[in-house]
């Protein structure tokens, strides 16, 4: 068999041709990873958020936040070390189960019980997504973090961890408790209750103002809707709702924290009404920032009171309870 001689330099064009071959298309990823990066940088940017928080139609948003969120993560999945990426999107799944998942559904009637709880086992798995998005990227700084809190090793969990990573540790133990709040009949999940406070504790200790007051929110809800066996505390809540008011934010959501939780638990009908008569005289554009939040309080607290049947014996039984109160105090 004959084999037909090649050109000279042949084999050197083919080697060249390979070679920037090669080049274009590392070239093409470099681009496209510069592309995506420069994308999801705009996206993580702290005034991004204000676009969702800012709005003044809370009907819009929750059609949005769905396409939103999805088109973030599907960014996430290209740049999965991109850590302003990922916090924005775990963030959003946890708000995006709150405000348009879960408060919905606890606004739904006794009757209509198969979507109400349908709707309350969605907002779950929303607030563990969020959470276990954000545990991931916590672990590329410390590997060994779900064992040793698994172990109760708490401090060397969390030393680790510094004022940058506050906010990733604030939504995931948000969305941590919250999805126990929903259904505290999970048994396992409420033994893991201690990992969740650790991380907000580290918070806590990193910047005590974070966003003006809200890990002081966190805790109204934590120690007011806990049992006492299990660290819950009307007192510490009402500690923390002292504080949440004196870091200056006008974030609404500590009065609806403490009207639902302690009020609720003393059976104190009078605080409930004025805790939440002060969400509905709050000026919603008053910060912009904290608009959609607001308003969405302001629903929520006209539901309340227009159900307080539903929270108090009676609503002279709450006016009794104050009446004795204040005669201990005496």
């Amino acid at each position: 068999m004959r084999f037909r001689c090649q050109p000279a330099g042949w084999g050197a064009a083919i080697s060249t041709g390979a070679v920037l071959l090669c080049l274009v298309a590392g070239s093409a990823c470099s681009l496209k990873k510069l592309a995506l990066g420069q994308v999801a940088g705009m996206l993580s940017a702290p005034s991004g958020g204000t676009v969702f928080t800012g709005d003044d139609d809370p009907e819009l948003v929750g059609d949005a936040l769905p396409f939103a969120i999805k088109f973030y993560e599907s960014l996430l999945n290209s740049l999965p070390g991109h850590e302003g990426l990922r916090l924005r999107t775990a963030s959003l799944y946890v708000m995006y189960a709150n405000a348009f998942v879960q408060t919905p559904a606890d606004m739904i009637p006794r009757n209509e019980i198969e979507q109400k709880e349908f709707l309350l086992g969605r907002a779950k798995n929303l607030y563990l997504r969020g959470r276990d998005m954000l545990l991931l990227g916590l672990e590329r700084k410390n590997p060994q973090l779900r064992r040793q809190l698994q172990q109760r090793e708490y401090r060397q969990a969390t030393a680790r961890f510094s004022r940058s990573d506050a906010a990733a540790l604030y939504w995931a133990s948000a969305g941590w408790v919250a999805a126990f709040a929903i259904d505290p009949f999970d048994m396992k999940l409420g033994m893991s209750l201690p990992q969740a406070a650790a991380l907000m504790e580290r918070v806590l200790e990193l910047d005590p103002g974070f966003s003006r007051g809200a890990v002081h929110n966190f805790y109204i809800l934590y120690y007011g809707a806990l049992p006492e066996y299990m660290g819950g505390s009307s007192q510490r809540a009402r500690e923390h709702f002292a504080k949440a008011l004196a870091a200056g934010g006008s974030d609404t959501s500590p009065y609806i924290s403490l009207a639902s939780t302690v009020s609720v638990k003393e059976q104190d009908g009078a605080e409930y009404r004025s805790l939440l008569q002060k969400v509905l005289a709050a000026d919603v554009n008053a910060d912009p920032d904290n608009r959609l939040v607001n308003i969405l309080n302001q629903r929520k607290a006209k539901w309340m009171l227009a159900h307080i049947d539903d929270y108090f014996l009676t609503e002279e039984g709450g006016q009794e309870a104050e009446k004795e109160k204040t005669e201990d105090r005496r």
